[in-house]
């Protein structure tokens, strides 16, 4: 298989020579430019889709799908009051890896915020972009491969539901990636629809969603929920000091808080932008609707999400741990 290769600027740069900079898959340690693979993206249903071990992961990569995973961002970033990271650490001089970066977006705050950090993100798809700062650096590879390399100081992975076959196994190899006293930050939404104002119907919208989304993983043997175990993995990898935290997160205006309306407003702009996405390959390819009935429920959830009698919210969930020293 291909070395790891860079996503950014400087995947046009020379090749590098040390040894331990190579990541994951026991491949060569020398990084080269983006392969064909990688830059060949798969067409569907007028959407781009990762070439890179093609069909792993169900969302597309184009511009509209980018947009959509920033806007999620900035709903975290609202919700959880500016935090980037949860875990106890002082990144200065820490090596950090995002794993399954998407646009990169989190990578670059961290990168900007913390100058004395040197922050990696990996991803099937190079769409980060090329202007970032100097500390940060993005290359193509599949996480699920077989890890070598330098060990990391702390690991974050956020929102790859649907994208893991084998969860324990992941959490294991990041456990193995560590150093000594290194800290693992698990995130993601729990894919529930949940309403402050009690139970939700079966036919609404959302929970038609989500729903889907759990019955097209279970075909495709992919975890849509995984979030709620988290806490439980992380233990079981061998990791102490575990804490969980649970936020709720608004989709639409209706919260009073400024924090949690902005994040809400967010979530409720990222359902209307890319809802074509989320459900394109599931919804079509897995549980056999057609091009028409899809259409049809993504208007639904569209108008849903802007519903501010709703209240819809989801809970977001964060797990760290420490690896003993």
């Amino acid at each position: 298989m291909p070395a790891p290769t860079l996503a950014n600027s400087s995947a046009h740069a020379e090749e590098r020579d040390d040894d331990n900079d190579s990541t994951f898959s026991g491949r060569a340690s020398s990084f080269s430019t983006l392969s064909s693979e990688a830059l060949n993206y798969e067409w569907k249903y007028g959407r781009s889709y990762h070439g890179y071990r093609a069909g792993r992961y169900w969302f597309p990569n184009d511009e509209t799908e980018q947009h959509r995973l920033d806007l999620v961002h900035n709903a975290f970033l609202n919700a959880l009051d500016g935090r980037l990271i949860l875990a106890p650490i002082n990144p200065h001089g820490v090596r950090i890896l995002d794993v399954g970066t998407g646009t990169g977006i989190w990578a670059i705050h961290v990168a900007d915020e913390h100058p004395g950090a040197e922050v990696r993100g990996s991803d099937l798809s190079p769409i980060q972009p090329d202007m970032v700062p100097p500390n940060v650096e993005f290359f193509v590879d599949d996480v699920e491969q077989e890890w070598l390399g330098q060990p990391y100081g702390f690991i974050h992975c956020r929102n790859l539901a649907g994208a893991i076959e084998d969860w324990p196994q992941l959490v294991g190899q990041i456990y193995d990636n560590l150093i000594p006293g290194g800290w693992i930050e698990l995130q993601g939404f729990v894919n529930v629809a949940y309403s402050e104002r009690g139970e939700l119907p079966s036919d609404d919208p959302l929970v038609r969603l989500m729903a889907g989304l759990k019955e097209a993983g279970d075909f495709n043997r992919r975890e849509m929920n995984p979030v709620p175990l988290f806490k439980d993995w992380v233990e079981a990898a061998g990791f102490m000091r575990v804490k969980e935290e649970r936020v709720k997160i608004p989709i639409g205006l209706w919260p009073k808080n400024e924090n949690l309306r902005t994040a809400g407003g967010f979530m409720a702009a990222s359902y209307r932008l890319g809802i074509g996405g989320i459900t394109a390959v599931p919804f079509r390819d897995n549980l056999g609707w057609s091009a028409a009935e899809v259409e049809v429920f993504n208007v639904e959830v569209r108008a849903a999400v802007y519903r501010t009698d709703a209240r819809y919210y989801f809970e977001f969930i964060s797990v760290i741990g420490q690896k003993p020293n």
